[in-house]
Formats: structure tokens, sequence, C-alpha cells
């Protein structure tokens, strides 16, 4: 039976501009079961014949079938899986992969199959232990003779039950006696059954062959059949397309282990990428938790001025686009405070307030504040519930009482300690005896100002007892809800400027700032600090996967004859990529996790050294290892597609 039929096989290789023919018009049929040697000097194209019938090169022209089917025009990916199902490879260096042991080159070629039938594939152990290498199945290449490394190669030929093994030069690095022992083995392994085709210069081996092929020239010049071959027949189903061939994802595990062995073969490297990511998924999120910290800080500060709030102060008149004299200006009694909430609908709560400094002194201590008069309203527009003990009320705001709530800070100074309970305590205020009724909630600094460093009255006990006056600052107003603060804003500006007899159109005599407007805006300030804090560390995150995808060329470049090695025994296109993808995932995975741990450390010690607040949110730790894997990927994909349309003959002569 005819396994192999050439007609008219023509092959040239382009060198830069010239085109230099190699095989010219080779007609050729090989039986079933022959053992064919293929002799010639060097440059006869005895070796690009031998990879035209491996399926490792492409012809120009011609016909050629294997056991019956024309597979001249089969794609990468059919031709690998033929030489997967049906061929089995034995080079001159051996080919071994240096980081597996003789075990795992063995069974090296079974990852390819489409089956994972074991009754298609031979056991690895039994078949080092035909060759003579039980004893060393766990052993590397390096730690094997030449002839033991030629003896796992010819045990990785087998298998997967090939039809054809083909041996290039498979004893030219060899001594005689290693020489001898693998053309015994050869010349046996053609007795069970298997068509051997070998390429050789070395003459005294024609004795072993039943058949022996010289060329010249690119030309078959002789053909002798030395002696019949006693050869059984081998019993393999005829060859189909590969076309069935199973899918690349369908052996993720198999790709991860040897995705994982390629790592750690190469450790530096490998830890080296994982820190560049580990440092960029690191910085992404303490930056993202110092920009959140920063936003809840901003919001808290904001939440504690309350919502809805309209801040009314006087404004300047002007008349003909000049501004009128100072004592034009409008001023603001407790009778406005009564008015607006009688007359302008929508006010939930109102406050007057009127500030200074004063001097206070407690406890045998002596201390300058600040001084805030505030209705009773105050409480709940600006968030400002006492820690301990009560606020005043509106009928002690009327009976202008001497009672005082004092913040933390000044708890801290009076006291010594901030959480002290000066709740009943009596404070000298300006020389007026008052009695402390509550602690302020501590709201932190805004901008300079700490604002736990103060001391609030009743607004009457302020304007009469302490400031001496009947004029307070600016007025406040918390806008119920369901109302429209613009409509409110516009109804307040014409009582005033009606209560205080200005005209109309004097519209600039009320100056109302919107609170709700100003918290939207320091929010979204803060938003996008974060942004850019986030921005920063996301290009740190990048520079590290274009160094992921350098440290890959550089890999793809190192390992293209081990790249050539995996196509010659089936791997196809899409195994190989996901080969190199998959070590890049699995890079930037390890990094991104580092990374977590080391972003969520870092924020610590910035919270705690810099004295900054920082949170760290699940969405910026997810984020962190989802862009790890997506650079993976993204990064990933150029050197594995380099990697992955390399032929197997370029990949397997590369220097």
């Amino acid at each position: 039976m005819k396994i192999i039929e050439l007609k008219n096989i023509k092959k040239s290789y382009q060198l830069e501009k010239i085109e230099v023919p190699v095989l010219h018009g080779i007609d050729l049929d090989i039986e079933q079961g022959e053992f064919v040697m293929i002799m010639g000097a060097s440059g006869s194209g005895k070796s690009t014949l031998l990879n035209i019938l491996g399926l490792l090169d492409k012809i120009d022209s011609g016909s050629f079938k294997l056991s019956g089917t024309e597979v001249s025009r089969f794609s990468d990916d059919e031709a690998a899986a033929l030489r997967n199902q049906y061929l089995g490879f034995i080079f001159q260096q051996f080919n071994l992969l240096p980081k597996l042991t003789a075990r795992e080159n063995v069974a090296l070629p079974s990852l390819y199959s489409k089956s994972k039938n074991k009754l298609f594939h031979q056991n690895p152990a039994k078949l080092l232990d035909m060759v003579g290498l039980s004893q060393r199945s766990t052993h590397r290449p390096n730690e094997l003779s030449g002839g033991q490394q030629q003896r796992v190669a010819i045990a990785r030929s087998l298998v997967n039950n090939p039809l054809i093994v083909y041996a290039d030069e498979p004893t030219g690095n060899l001594d005689s006696t290693s020489s001898k022992e693998i053309i015994n083995l050869l010349k046996e392994l053609n007795e069970a059954g298997i068509t051997i085709i070998m390429v050789t210069h070395e003459a005294e081996l024609k004795s072993y062959a039943s058949r022996v092929i010289t060329l010249r020239d690119g030309l078959i010049i002789s053909d002798e059949k030395a002696m019949e071959s006693g050869a059984k027949v081998s019993k393999r189903e005829d060859v189909d397309s590969g076309k069935k061939g199973g899918l690349a994802f369908l052996r993720l595990k198999d790709y991860v282990l040897e995705a994982w062995r390629s790592l750690t073969g190469n450790k530096l490297r490998s830890i080296l990428s994982i820190v560049g990511v580990t440092i960029g998924a690191a910085s992404l999120i303490a930056m993202l938790a110092v920009g959140k910290g920063a936003q809840n800080d901003i919001e808290q500060r904001v939440a504690s001025l309350g919502s809805n709030i309209l801040s009314i102060s006087p404004g300047m008149p002007q008349r003909g686009g000049i501004s009128s004299e100072s004592g034009s200006r409008m001023r603001f009694t407790n009778d406005d405070i009564n008015v607006l909430k009688e007359s302008v609908e929508g006010i939930q709560y109102i406050s007057g307030n009127v500030a200074g400094r004063v001097q206070i002194v407690a406890n045998g201590k002596n201390y300058n504040t600040r001084l805030e008069g505030v209705s009773a309203d105050y409480e709940l527009m600006r968030n400002a519930v006492p820690q301990k003990g009560r606020f005043f009320t509106k009928q002690e705001d009327n009976e202008k009482k001497r009672v005082v709530l004092v913040g933390r800070t000044v708890v801290e100074n009076i006291y010594g300690d901030p959480d002290y309970n000066p709740v009943g305590d009596f404070v000298r205020v300006a020389w007026v005896n008052f009695q402390i009724i509550g602690v302020l909630p501590k709201k932190g600094y805004s901008g300079w100002r700490d604002e736990d460093d103060k001391i609030t009255v009743p607004l009457l006990t302020a304007l009469h007892r302490l400031v001496g006056t009947q004029f307070f600052s600016n007025i406040d107003v918390e806008v119920a809800p369901n109302y429209d603060m613009d409509s409110v804003a516009a109804s307040i500006t014409k009582r005033l400027l009606f209560t205080h007899r200005f005209l109309p159109s004097q519209t600039e005599a009320v100056r109302i700032r919107n609170m709700a407007e100003i918290q939207e805006t320091m929010t979204s300030m803060s938003r996008a600090f974060s942004l850019l804090l986030g921005s920063i560390a996301f290009i740190s995150l990048l520079v590290g996967g274009i160094g992921i995808m350098n440290i890959m060329f550089v890999s793809v470049t190192e390992r293209t004859k081990e790249i050539g090695l995996r196509k010659a025994i089936g791997a196809n296109n899409s195994a190989i990529l996901f080969q190199f993808i998959i070590e890049s995932v699995f890079i930037c995975c390890s990094g991104g996790l580092a990374g977590i741990f080391m972003g969520l450390f870092s924020s610590l010690l910035i919270g705690k050294f810099a004295g900054w607040t920082t949170a760290v949110s699940s969405f910026s730790v997810v984020l962190a290892f989802g862009f790890s894997v997506l650079i993976g990927l993204i990064f990933g994909v150029a050197p594995a597609m380099k990697a992955s349309k390399l032929t197997p003959i370029d990949a397997l002569r590369h220097n």
C-alpha cells in the first residue's frame, strides 16, 4: 500500500531578492512499512525533501498524497493535526525542552492530541523502558548523554502511535556506539510495522534500510531497494483531514501547566515582570484610596454644612453702576427672621448668625476661641446635634439665657482631654459666666480652620450680652423638601427688599449663596482629584504592561526553537497563541493579586504616617485586578501572535 505519493514536487527558497531552487520536480512513492534512507551531499535537497514529507514545509507546486489524501494544500492547523496523529519526528539536535524531564518530553505530543483517550497514546513510562531509560525518566536533558537524549526523542516520536517516523540525521551528533544503538532501535521499530524515513550522510548505515534514495542538485539520481522489508503493516486508520481537531480552550488545564513550567523555568525574569505589575496595581489601589478618602472627607465636611441651605448676607446696592454709601447697606435683625418665617413659603428652618472671637476662662485656664451666636434651628440645619448634653431651645434664645455649647478642641485645651464631659460646668466668656450644656459634634478641619475650635451660644444672648449690637452678619435658611431653591431665594430677596425699603430692581442689595451648588462643586472637584490620581496610577500599570510585552517578545525570540518543536509534534497556531497569552495573563494575575495586598498595606501606611484619610473601596480592588488581567491580554496578544505565526521549519532552523 502506497503511504506517500509525490508527483513533480518543486520547492524554492527566497534568499533576499534571489530565488534559490532546491527541488526540481521530485516523483516518489513510498510503501507502508518501508525503511527508507535518503542520502546525498550537503545542498542536495535531502533535508528539504524530508521536511516536505513531514509537513514541516510546503511545496511550491506538485502533488503530495499521504495515505491517498492530498495534503499539499492543507492549512497550518490541518497539517499540525496530521503531524500529531500520524507522524513522529527525530531530530539531529534532539530538540528536547530543557526545563522538562525525560518523561515530560516524551508525553509532550499528547498535549496537542485531539483525543485524550489513553488508547490512542503510548504510556511514556513504557516507551522510556523500551528505549532503556526507565531509570532516567525524571532526569532533565542536561543530565543525559547525547545517546540517551536521542533515545528520549525516539520515545517521544512514538507516543501517539505514528504511521511514519521521520529521522533527520539521528546519529549525526553521536559516537559510534550510540549511533549503532539508535539505528538498531529504528530497525526494530520498522520491523514492528512503522514506516521509517531517515536522512543521513553515513554510507555505512545503508545496510539497515530496505530502500536507499540518493539526491543530487534537487533530483533523485538513484533509488535502490537493498532488501525486501519484513516489516509488519500498521493497522492504523486512513489519514483524515484533521479538520475535527479539538479546540485549544478544551485543553486549558494543560496549557496552564505548560505556562507554569515556562515561567518557573525563568524565575528571575518572571518575578521582575510580576513586580512591574504589582507596583502598578498597588499604585492604582493606593492612589484611589487617597482620592476616595479625600472625597469622603470633603463630603463629610460638606454634609456638616447641611443640605438645601441658602446663606443670605447683605450686598452692596448700586446706583448707575456705582456702589452706594456704606450706610445704605442692608442690616439684618431678629425681626427679619420672624418676617421671612411668616411670609416666605418653603422655609423649613431659619437661623441668624453672628461671629467673633472671645476669651474664655475655665478650670484655671484662659483660652481664646471663636464665638458663634445662632438660633435654635441651627442644630438641625447644620447637623450640630451634640455628642454630649443638649442644644439650647428657642425659649432659651428668646430669654437670652447664658448657656453655651463647646467644641472638642476647646474641651481639650481647657480640660486636657477631648473626651472629658464638661456638661454642667461653668465657663467665663468675655467676663460673663455661662453654663456648659453640651459638646458639639466633631467636624474636623475646613481648609485651614478648625471647626471644633469654637463655642456656640443663643443668637440673642450673643447680640445683647457678648457682641453688644442688634445686627447680625447673615441668615441661613433650609428650604423644605419639594420646593425649588431658586424660587425660594427669589421670594426671600423680594421680601427683604420690601422690608428694608429698597427698590425691587436693587437685587444686588441681597446676596444669596446656594450651599447645595457649593456642595456639588466641592464633590465634583474631589471626584476629579480621585480621577487624576487614578489616571496617574493607571499609567504606571500601563508601563508595567509594556514591560511585559517586551519580556514576552524576548521570550518568543529565545524560545523560537521550542515553538518550532511544539509545532512539529502537532501544536497548531491557536495552541501556541493560547500558551503565550496564558503566560502573560498569569504574570498579570499574580502581579494583580500581589498588588492588592501591597496597595492595602500602602494605604494603611499613608493614613498612619502622612495623616491623610484613606478609604480602600472594593471597586478599586476589582478595578486594579481587572486592569491587570486586561493588560495581560492586551500586551500578551502581539507576542503570542508572533509566536503562533512562525512556521515549524523556520522556527527549528532559528539560531
